[in-house]
């Protein structure tokens, strides 16, 4: 799991941040620590608008990135057959 989106709204998505951007991320208007991951770094945005097309797109990479980075090395072997 590397992103999470309510189905429900009000529509909120939480990812994984690296560490330097955390503090930066959640002082923004409309992103919040995400609820019980916020230890983890992950943060939770609660209005789209706040972060641009190109935001949206390097973040949730980025969070995919940090999340594969952390399983085992056989399974990233097997997430990368798929793709």
């Amino acid at each position: 799991m590397f992103c999470v989106t309510s189905i429900d709204a009000p529509h909120t998505v939480s990812f994984k941040v690296v560490d330097e951007q955390f503090d930066e991320m959640v002082a923004k208007p409309g992103i919040i620590p995400a609820p019980y991951m916020a230890r983890n770094k992950w943060v939770n945005v609660q209005e789209w608008g706040v972060l641009t097309s190109a935001e949206w797109y390097t973040y949730v990479k980025q969070s995919y990135t940090l999340i594969k980075s952390k399983l085992p090395k056989n399974v990233q072997k097997e997430i990368d057959a798929l793709v």
